[in-house]
């Protein structure tokens, strides 16, 4: 038996392929699944089956995608009857306790609610070996240092859910022998759990001797710490469980034109509703852009930035540097944005020299922040995390988190002079573009942020 993970960078997304005798089963794809059917056709695999731990919140699935490519059998959660999302696509239903068997592999279904109320992990084990197992794809129940998030589905159902994870946790799992490994389906960077480590594995009697959230014997105090410490809660969360209950649209490829010529693009980008991304770094968007764009740097960030701010289901262009355009495709409709119509040839260059209209967003130090605070008139809006926030800024500042400026922008002032702030420059470029679109025109963007406003030995508050 083998096991293959992929990672996703950005999303912190994790998905595997198990493999036995010629045969693989897929678990939790993700949207763009050529990577899957490139690697089976590589090791000389057919792909079965395709498994889900639970109806995601954070991407786009691909389960529904690799059925159709393949002809797999798609085996997801029937604990899903009755729950507010459930699986709506044609599937299997796979139940705790029931066993899918594949060459000398053989996967168990095992129930484990908590972060989800559908929420299965699989035990894999080698017949060949004894048949105990010796691996446990966790999904989004246990990570590497921390668990899955109870409050998807919102506060009515938050404290059963963080129950039911208390009873996955040391009911469910309890006889489960220490040396099992666990692979999660997210790792650092994931806010589908607090505090997830970098490791992309562990052992479950790792966790259970690190993982501060195994400390909480009794159940009120687990259920509180667990609610305590949830990350912020991205709005988009609510319509890809949406997308991934009713089964996303099959793509049969990635959309979008590689590139487009600069008259196609502008009547493109004369359409009701349509959307420009520029993918640059946010000093080459502050120096000219086209006006009303997106600033959304093409790194593996890309996706989750565009989840977060970007309207759905509205025609999407793009605008950046060459090699980019792959990567961006791919990375949009990872989170459902599949509505890209292509990119424009030669890039924000091509524009320029047309004559075309030209934005701009001025960029300034930290040290000329510093000069002007004493100003009025000066709204400082800090658009980082809430725990980066906590963890020290600058006075005076307005603290809104950039994946919320969208609905909170009434929140900021009309009649002020607007300088963005986050870690490094690359959050407040998205703010001012966002900031741009809702009608606010006087904006500044800070280079550097707060790393360079600490290194600079500026004071900081709690």
């Amino acid at each position: 038996m083998r096991l293959q993970r992929f990672e996703v960078p950005g999303l912190a997304h994790y998905s595997y392929v198990l493999s036995s005798e010629g045969k693989a089963v897929v678990v939790d794809p993700r949207r763009d699944v050529d990577i899957y059917t490139e690697y089976a056709a590589a090791n000389d695999l057919a792909i079965s089956h395709i498994l889900e731990t639970h109806i995601h919140a954070d991407y786009a699935s691909g389960a529904r995608e690799l059925a159709q490519i393949t002809g797999a059998e798609a085996w997801m959660s029937g604990h899903d009857v009755g729950e507010d999302f459930q699986y709506r696509w044609p599937h299997r239903d796979f139940m705790d306790g029931e066993v899918l068997e594949l060459g000398d592999m053989r996967i168990t279904a095992l129930h484990t609610p908590g972060h989800t109320p559908e929420h299965l992990s699989f035990l894999v084990a080698e017949k060949s070996r004894g048949g105990r197992p010796m691996l446990m794809l966790s999904g989004d129940f246990v990570f590497v240092g921390s668990l899955g998030r109870p409050d998807l589905l919102g506060e009515a159902a938050k404290r059963k859910l963080a129950g039911q994870l208390y009873d996955s946790v040391f009911e469910k799992i309890k006889d489960l022998p220490d040396g099992i490994e666990v692979h999660p389906a997210h790792g650092a960077g994931s806010l589908c759990g607090a505090g997830m480590s970098e490791r992309p594995q562990s052992t479950l009697g790792y966790e259970r001797l690190c993982n501060a959230y195994f400390a909480d014997r009794d159940k009120a105090k687990f259920v509180e710490h667990i609610l305590s410490t949830v990350p912020e809660f991205p709005e988009y969360y609510k319509r890809m469980k949406r997308v991934n209950s009713e089964g996303p649209a099959l793509l049969g490829g990635i959309p979008g034109n590689p590139e487009m010529a600069l008259a196609e693009f502008q009547r493109g980008i004369a359409e009701a509703g349509a959307v420009v991304i520029d993918l640059r770094r946010p000093e080459a968007f502050g120096g000219g852009h086209i006006p009303g764009s997106y600033s959304i740097g093409g790194d593996q960030n890309l996706a989750s930035w565009a989840a977060w701010v970007v309207p759905y289901d509205q025609p999407i262009y793009l605008v950046g540097e060459e090699n980019v355009e792959y990567h961006a495709r791919r990375a949009l409709v990872r989170v459902g944005h599949d509505t890209v119509r292509g990119m424009l040839k030669g890039g924000f260059r091509a524009w320029m020299l047309a004559g075309s209209p030209v934005a701009h967003v001025p960029q300034i130090s930290v040290e000329e922040l510093r000069q002007r605070m004493s100003a009025n008139g000066l709204f400082l809006l800090d658009v980082r995390s809430p725990g980066e926030w906590k963890a020290g800024h600058v006075a005076g500042a307005v603290h809104i988190p950039g994946g919320s400026l969208p609905a909170r922008v009434a929140e900021v002032p009309r009649d002020k002079s607007i300088h963005t702030f986050c870690g490094s420059g690359y959050r407040s470029s998205i703010a001012t573009s966002v900031l741009r679109r809702a009608g606010r025109t006087d904006i500044t963007n800070v280079m550097g942020g707060m790393t360079a406003w600490k290194r600079a030995g500026y004071p900081v508050v709690m």
